[in-house]
C-alpha cells in the first residue's frame, strides 16, 4: 500500500510516499526557516504563506521521486494536530481537497505520535537498527514546541504520562541560544559549542517534579539569564562552558523521566522523537544509560528528527482497516 503523506504543522512543508507503512520511497520538504532567522523564532503568518507557495511544488516532487503519479497512491495523509493554525489549516485544506478530487481515503494524524512511528520507517541505502514490532514502548517526544512522555501499547494506542509543564526542551535551548546571542536556531549551536565547554564548575538547577512525568525547563533558562547576567563581562566567562551546563542539565531531566518511565512500567524499549532527538549529548547519555538498565533505546535517522511527512504517512497505514 502507498501513502502520500502531508506535514505542515509548522514551518516547514513537506510531503512524501510511503510503503506499506515501512519503505520511504521519497521524502521532500521545504523549509522558509531562513525567513525566520532574523526574528529569532517561528512568525506564524510567514510560515504559513510560505506553505502556501510551496505546498504544490512538494507534493508533486515527492510523487516525481518516487516515479508514481496520483494513480499509484492508495491512501493520502496529513498532520491534524498539533501546530501552528495557519500552517496547519495549508495542509489540511489542501489534503481535503486532494482527496475529494481523487477519491482516495485521508487519514488526519496527530504529529506528535508521529514522531514516534519515525523509528520504524527505513531510508533507501540506510541501515539502522529498527525497533519493528517490539510494542508496548515507552516514547519521548522532544522538539521546539513539545517535550512529552508515552506510554505506546500499539499504533493506535498512545497513552499521555507527562508533558512540559512550561517551555519544550527545543524552546528552551532557542531561548538560551538568545541569552548567549548565538542565534537562531539554537539547539545545533549549543550542541557544537557544548563539545568545547566541557567543565563542572557551572551547574544549573533541574526542577524534579516528583512523583510525575512532567518537565520543566523555564527555571534551567532563567538560571542562565542570571548567570550571563552576572559573568558576561568577567575574563573567565565561556559561552561554550555555560552551553555544556545548560544542555547537561536538560539532557539529565530527559534522561531520567524516560528511564523511570521504563522501569516503573516494566518496559524494555525506548522509543525517541522530535528536533532534540538530533542532539549528541542526550544519544549518548541515554545510550549509555539505557544500556545500563538492560532498555533497548531508538532514534530515528537524521533526517526524520525533524519535521518531516514520512512519519505522517507511516503511522497512518496503521489506521486502515
Amino acid at each position: 500500500m502507498n501513502i502520500l503523506g502531508i506535514e505542515t504543522s509548522c514551518d516547514e512543508t513537506a510531503a512524501a510516499v510511503v510503503r506499506d507503512g515501512v519503505a520511504v520511497l521519497s521524502n521532500c520538504i521545504a523549509s522558509s526557516l531562513k525567513d525566520h532567522q532574523r526574528f529569532g523564532g517561528i512568525i506564524p503568518e510567514i510560515a504559513s504563506r510560505r506553505q502556501i507557495e510551496f505546498i504544490h511544488w512538494v507534493v508533486g516532487e515527492s510523487l516525481a521521486k518516487a516515479k508514481m503519479t496520483l494513480k499509484d497512491i492508495d491512501a493520502l495523509a496529513v498532520t491534524r494536530s498539533p501546530g501552528l493554525i495557519g500552517s496547519l489549516l495549508v495542509g489540511l485544506c489542501f489534503a481535503r481537497a486532494l482527496s475529494r478530487a481523487t477519491g482516495k481515503p485521508l487519514i488526519e494524524i496527530d504529529h506528535i505520535k508521529a514522531h514516534l512511528y519515525a523509528n520504524y520507517l527505513q531510508l533507501p541505502k540506510e541501515k539502522l537498527a529498527c525497533p519493528q514490532n517490539r510494542l508496548p514502548a515507552i516514547g519521548l517526544v522532544v522538539s521546539g514546541g513539545h517535550s512529552s512522555l508515552f506510554y505506546v501499547k500499539n499504533f493506535n494506542d498512545f497513552k499521555l504520562l507527562g508533558v512540559t509543564r512550561d517551555d519544550a526542551a527545543g524552546e528552551a535551548f532557542d531561548k538560551v541560544a538568545r541569552i548567549l546571542e548565538l542565534g537562531y536556531p539554537g539547539g545545533p549551536v549549543i550542541d557544537r559549542l557544548a563539545a568545547s565547554g566541557t567543565n563542572e564548575e557551572i551547574k544549573f538547577p533541574q526542577a524534579p517534579l516528583s512523583g510525575t512525568y512532567d518537565f520543566s525547563f523555564s527555571g534551567t533558562k532563567t538560571a542562565v539569564l542570571y548567570y550571563t547576567q552576572k559573568n558576561k563581562s568577567k575574563p573567565d566567562y565561556s559561552v561554550a562552558k555555560v552551553a555544556y551546563a545548560f544542555q547537561e542539565s536538560v539532557v539529565a531531566v530527559l534522561t531520567e523521566k524516560s528511564l523511570k518511565a521504563c522501569r516503573k512500567l516494566k518496559v524494555k524499549t525506548l522509543l525517541i522523537g522530535g528536533g532534540v532527538a538530533a542532539n549528541s549529548a542526550l544519544r549518548r547519555r541515554l545510550y549509555a544509560r539505557a544500556q545500563e538498565q538492560g532498555v533497548d533505546v531508538f532514534f530515528p535517522p537524521m533526517a526524520l528528527c525533524l519535521d518531516n511527512a514520512a512519519m505522517i504517512a507511516g503511522l497512518a497505514y496503521h489506521s486502515i482497516g
